[in-house]
């Protein structure tokens, strides 16, 4: 990867919808020639997909919950179960295995405390539950989905 490939990248992070033309014009190539190392770059997986990113409290989903997992149960079943249950769950729109203390680490977006309870119920209803410890987020400080290029 070159540094044009780094920049296309950079381009497309900030602003997917341009067209090739566009970013062909910024990085100083011909629109082939970009197009044909977004292909590349596709095809082997750097770019994995496009989406439109959209804005959580003009959807009603504003409060943003971390929920931290402990279990006793360590067994590829038990997590099987747990993972499909999460997955299956709109509102959590991340979801880690963890090293330490924790086991799992869940991000929640909810419309409110009440609407994060309800969703709290459908967890626990999943499997079987050591502790689960929820912190409510006051403020995004920062919020972005652009990965470092620094080190491609």
């Amino acid at each position: 990867m070159d540094r044009k490939d780094r920049n296309i990248l950079s381009i497309l992070q900030e602003d997917a919808t341009l067209s090739v033309n566009e970013i062909a014009e910024r990085v100083s190539l011909s629109p082939t020639a970009c197009w044909k190392r977004v292909q590349r770059l596709t095809q082997e997986g750097v770019i994995r997909k496009q989406v439109c990113l959209l804005d959580n409290r003009k959807l009603g989903v504003g409060v943003t919950v971390f929920v931290a997992i402990k279990t006793n149960h360590h067994d590829l079943e038990w997590l099987r179960k747990f993972a499909a249950g999460v997955r299956d769950m709109p509102e959590v729109v991340e979801f880690y295995r963890m090293s330490g203390d924790i086991d799992y680490l869940l991000k929640v977006v909810a419309p409110d405390i009440q609407g994060f309870d309800l969703v709290y119920k459908k967890l626990i209803q999943v499997v079987e539950l050591f502790d689960v410890s929820s912190s409510f987020a006051m403020e995004e400080l920062k919020y972005t989905t652009a990965l470092p290029l620094d080190y491609a």
